[in-house]
């Protein structure tokens, strides 16, 4: 996975069953291959083609796995977040707690118990159960995990890039009454991992370093002086740190008064500081520039499918009702039981009214670089608003004077999910009925980019990493006036921002991504345009 950042200046199970599992998994029993399943999907595309098995994962090797359950009563769960996220319903905003949600569609504790007797059966270490009983945290040795995964642990080199890493190399099998429990385990592999773009710099202009300050972000989006985010709170997703000197030396030059982020280590944190720092100051510093009140949490997690997840499902636990997300990469890039996986938390939180506002990329139509017309995840998830990218030009009095699309914004469809009902409306024959990218864009175009403070100087930042959080800051803004007219948070936007039929937004009709061109109404470049803060929330206000 890559940052999207350019840097330029049931019923629960019999007691019997549950009672008798620690021996039916004993450590040294056999477990015949028929009475096993594997859990599908879970296992690299085309390993074998494009890298070179270099040998075997040391049998002591330490590793993290994070394993998925599936909701129950999925299809009700699909029922409830479409009625609960449409402005339309009687059931909108009546979102659900943690103790409600698991309650109605976590897994049992019995069911919990059975996946734990048997893990620790097999020697491994069971860490965390997430609230809503969806996810489970366990390690252990390779040879353990080869063991308890009926797989083998390999390590491999990357073709094209050269890199190291390690695969399991079949899908992993799980005794047939656990395996029906589980969509993914996460941390079999650790080939996708997230890191961001080249940098470079340009000449200063407008804010120091160069880039567009607050004032004209603000005045560009119509962002009123009324509303600040004060009492809100915002949710961040990190794979590395940022150093609070240069937050407090950005928000002393605009004269923010922001509140100091807080940092929540998911799996001990991100480790040391590294080139991704830019990254994670550039988001907290446009959702002060945005929303300069707002408590903004940091959520640091480790560089690997089993952190990345777990860090999703603490931002979940957290109750925080807004996050922005600068990090992803290609569909294609991923195992569809991950995409599973995480597509599952999403919806978990869309349940419980949270919304997340995910880049779609900075590599145009062309997410996977490989010359075909691939799509950035999550920004592609059904339960994420993808926010793809502008550029914004504002007049000398910081008022909106015009938009274009900007060539590197992600855009097209997926190729995993089909297109939700909230967007038919606005189906177009390119997208062959899947999910179309992204709903919503933003300014994202490096020149001007934003004017930032990161790693001691100030510089001029781009990409849709600065339009994820663009969007969550008006969420976050929305959300202060929702309170104060005793209505509900916006939450998963996507079915409220859709039904707006374009009403608050910045109609973009210029420009392109690469196969895509930006058009009149909802297009794969833009989506449905950047947003009219004081229009759009007056919309949805209703």
């Amino acid at each position: 996975m890559k940052s999207r950042l350019k840097l330029l200046g049931l019923v629960a199970a019999p007691a019997l069953l549950a009672a008798a599992v620690p021996a039916a998994y004993a450590a040294n029993a056999v477990q015949p291959h028929s009475t096993r399943a594997a859990v599908t999907g879970d296992v690299l595309k085309g390993l074998n083609k494009d890298a070179t098995r270099t040998g075997k994962v040391a049998a002591g090797k330490r590793i993290s796995v994070a394993i998925s359950l599936t909701p129950r009563n999925d299809k009700a769960l699909d029922t409830f977040v479409a009625k609960v996220s449409d402005p339309r319903s009687s059931s909108y905003g009546h979102y659900l707690t943690k103790g409600q949600f698991a309650a109605r569609f976590g897994r049992t504790d019995a069911e919990v118990k059975q996946l734990k007797d048997y893990l620790r059966a097999q020697g491994l270490t069971v860490g965390k159960v997430h609230s809503g009983n969806l996810l489970v945290d366990a390690s252990g040795t390779a040879a353990q995990l080869e063991k308890a995964f009926g797989t083998k642990l390999s390590t491999w080199k990357d073709a094209s890039s050269g890199r190291s890493f390690y695969a399991n190399e079949a899908a992993p099998t799980l005794p047939s009454a656990v395996a029906s429990l589980v969509s993914d385990v996460a941390g079999l592999n650790n080939r996708t991992q997230l890191h961001h773009q080249s940098a470079s710099r340009v000449a200063p202009r407008n804010g120091p370093g160069g880039g567009y300050t607050p004032a004209q972000l603000k005045g560009g989006y119509n962002v009123s002086g009324t509303y600040t985010g004060s009492g809100q709170k915002i949710a961040l997703l990190e794979f590395d740190g940022f150093q609070q000197s240069n937050i407090t030396k950005y928000d002393t030059n605009y004269s923010l008064g922001s509140p100091t982020p807080t940092v929540s280590k998911v799996d001990g944190g991100s480790g040391a500081l590294g080139d991704g720092q830019v990254e994670v100051e550039l988001d907290i510093e446009v959702l002060h520039a945005i929303a300069p009140k707002a408590n903004v949490t940091v959520f640091e997690g480790p560089n690997s499918d089993a952190g990345e997840v777990d860090t999703y499902q603490a931002i979940v636990d957290s109750g925080i009702p807004t996050t922005s997300i600068s990090w992803g990469a290609s569909e294609s890039a991923r195992t569809t039981s991950n995409i599973n996986a995480v597509d599952a938390v999403f919806k978990a939180g869309a349940a419980q009214g949270l919304g997340f506002y995910a880049a779609s990329g900075d590599d145009g139509s062309d997410d996977a670089g490989d010359g075909t017309t691939t799509v950035d995840y999550p920004a592609s998830d059904p339960y994420v608003t993808g926010v793809g990218g502008t550029k914004l030009t504002v007049t000398s009095a910081n008022a909106f004077s015009k938009e274009v699309a900007w060539s590197g914004g992600g855009g097209g469809k997926s190729s995993v999910f089909k297109i939700p009902s909230w967007q038919t409306a606005v189906q177009k024959s390119a997208g062959g009925g899947f999910r179309q990218v992204p709903d919503v864009s933003a300014h994202a175009n490096p020149s001007p980019g934003v004017s930032i403070y990161s790693q001691g100087s100030w510089g001029t930042v781009g990409g849709t990493s600065a339009a994820a959080p663009e969007w969550a800051a008006f969420a976050a803004l929305y959300n202060q006036q929702a309170a104060a007219a005793g209505e509900a948070n916006l939450g998963f936007a996507n079915p409220a921002l859709y039904t707006a039929s374009g009403t608050g937004f910045h109609d973009i009709t210029s420009g392109s991504n690469g196969d895509y061109s930006a058009a009149t109404g909802w297009d794969f470049t833009t989506g449905w345009g950047s947003y009219n803060a004081a229009t759009l929330a007056s919309k949805l206000l209703g």
